[in-house]
């Protein structure tokens, strides 16, 4: 693998994408960066007493009655009465300079489009399986509530970057876990990036 690389981790709630992004980042070595860039983005706008709850919804936040994205603008062009994420996007791409990094989430696939060196995946998973997993791994959850909170980052997504979350066209490969183990995923992420990167 190239001195330099970096991987952007989108996914489904409950399809286990947030432990792949961890065990990428350990076999490499580097930080997987997920609530830290909200809390980096917290501190430019001067937010640093703000609960982790508050500056979530905040992050979240999209206005109804007005139509945005980076477009081809990029994320200056965002409104800004949204500055957090403006402030969140300043912090992956200030990270993406310095080296590798594993980003989940954080619409971090758009912020980085066109980077040369960096590689984006969709998790996602079968009903069936998040079901499983959201009475398993999420306190008990049900399949609905998960499939709520994929609303919201979809509309989220949507919004800030002119893209369709989850369409195949914005990433480099998409991976169903309900065949896959989390380190399994991994090793196929490392792979398919090293073949790229050798081509």
């Amino acid at each position: 693998m190239q001195e330099k690389t970096i991987i952007t981790i989108s996914r489904q709630f409950g399809s286990g994408g947030k432990e792949i992004a961890e065990i990428l980042a350990e076999k490499m070595g580097v930080r997987c960066y997920d609530r830290q860039i909200l809390y980096l983005a917290a501190e430019k706008m001067g937010d640093t007493e703000v609960d982790i709850e508050s500056i979530l919804e905040s992050a979240y936040r999209t206005p109804d009655s007005s139509i945005g994205s980076m477009g081809t603008y990029g994320f200056e062009a965002v409104p800004y009465y949204n500055k957090m994420f403006r402030e969140q996007a300043k912090a992956i791409l200030k990270i993406a300079e310095k080296g590798s990094a594993v980003f989940l989430g954080r619409c971090a696939d758009a912020v980085l489009r066109g980077h040369p060196d960096c590689f984006s995946f969709f998790i996602y998973a079968d009903e069936e399986f998040r079901r499983e997993r959201a009475g398993t791994h999420y306190g008990s959850q049900s399949l609905k509530e998960l499939e709520k909170e994929n609303k919201t980052r979809e509309r989220y997504y949507n919004y800030y970057t002119g893209q369709k979350w989850g369409d195949p066209q914005n990433y480099d490969l998409m991976i169903n876990t309900s065949r896959f183990s989390p380190d399994a995923a991994a090793e196929l992420i490392l792979d398919y990036i090293e073949k790229r990167q050798e081509a």
